[in-house]
């Protein structure tokens, strides 16, 4: 008697990640304002997106286990695609900014955790969750420049924050095709609200202190911008 076997699912999901501040196109020659008015450039951003999840309103649900770079000097990075996703209608993403305490602890690595990206702090073990790097006139560090690495998964200073993106009255199909999600990522979300950053009391963060004080702030960087469902 022959034996059936379920093929496992062949679509593709694009997630295009677009880099913004504010209401505008994040460019790197730009000058922008803080929430205190202080002019800034800046010269580096870039951040783990992993444990994405698609969600449906029926309560199933779609579990990534792939980690991504996301890297304003590559657009290649700017591109998450997952294969193999189930077919259905999705109402929600849900994602983590960061990498969780397991992969944070599992020694050499490679693909997007691989040390050579210029993501995991020497002095200590662990995964760098988000760097914003950049130049204003207010900050009195060498070469007027601001600098927040953030990371760290052990309580009090875990950084690692949940996003969830409800797709308003919009549906993601997934259905013998590729389709395509495309959110925004707001730089100006890592200085404002719930603390509005000073560039010159707070030029730098680089370790555990005040690192949950920045999290706390990018964890509204993410919005829904578009779905596009191929026909």
């Amino acid at each position: 008697m022959a034996v059936s076997f379920n093929k496992p699912p062949k679509n593709k999901l694009t997630i295009h990640v677009k880099n913004y501040v504010g209401n505008t196109v994040l460019n790197l020659d730009s000058s922008y304002r803080n929430e205190l008015g202080q002019a800034f450039t800046i010269t580096n951003f870039k951040y783990y997106i992993s444990n994405i999840c698609l969600k449906q309103a029926d309560g199933k649900k779609y579990q990534s286990e792939d980690y991504f770079l996301v890297d304003e000097f590559e657009n290649d990075s700017k591109k998450l695609i997952l294969n193999n996703v189930p077919e259905g209608n999705y109402t929600s993403i849900e994602f983590t900014i960061g990498v969780d305490s397991l992969h944070n602890c599992s020694g050499l690595q490679n693909g997007a955790l691989d040390p050579t990206n210029g993501m995991f702090w020497a002095w200590n073990t662990g995964y760098i969750f988000l760097k914003l790097e950049g130049i204003s006139l207010q900050s009195k560090l060498p070469g007027h420049i601001f600098e927040y690495h953030i990371g760290g998964f052990k309580k009090p200073s875990n950084c690692i924050r949940k996003i969830n993106i409800e797709f308003k009255n919009n549906s993601l199909v997934i259905e013998k095709k590729s389709s395509s999600l495309i959110i925004k990522a707001d730089a100006m979300q890592v200085l404002k609200q719930p603390t509005n950053i000073d560039f010159v009391t707070l030029p730098s963060v680089t370790d555990f202190r005040y690192a949950t004080l920045i999290a706390d702030n990018y964890a509204d960087m993410f919005s829904f911008l578009e779905i596009k469902n191929e026909k």
